[in-house]
């Protein structure tokens, strides 16, 4: 089972998945729509990887993480200084999660869900 997952955000998520299966040949695996039929999260098969993309401000490339306890996770994160960028919140796709950036201001997200 994976564990870190490379991330993506796109002002247009419906878009850059309609992008990124022409252009380059990535397959979608999993794509959720929100109730106005608009895409807000998809995972996309890269040979045997898996690339996840979501709707969000676009930010550079980031690294999901799945772990476990993800309240534990943000508390330890945040005594130790990182800088929440999102804060804990449940995801319609059933992932409890959080952003934050590391010092020198790489964005990484940590969360429950493990496609």
């Amino acid at each position: 089972m994976r564990t870190v997952y490379a991330l993506a955000r796109y002002q247009d998520c419906g878009a850059a998945l309609d992008f990124l299966t022409e252009a380059f040949g990535f397959r979608a695996h999993e794509v959720s729509k929100n109730d106005e039929g608009v895409v807000h999260h998809a995972e996309l098969l890269v040979g045997d990887d898996l690339v996840m993309i979501g709707q969000g401000r676009p930010g550079g490339p980031g690294i999901y993480v799945a772990v476990d306890d993800v309240d534990a996770h943000h508390d330890r994160a945040v005594a130790a200084g990182a800088r929440v960028t999102m804060a804990l919140v449940d995801q319609p796709y059933g992932s409890r999660e959080y952003g934050c950036a590391d010092p020198e201001g790489n964005t990484w997200w940590f969360g429950t869900y493990r496609p």
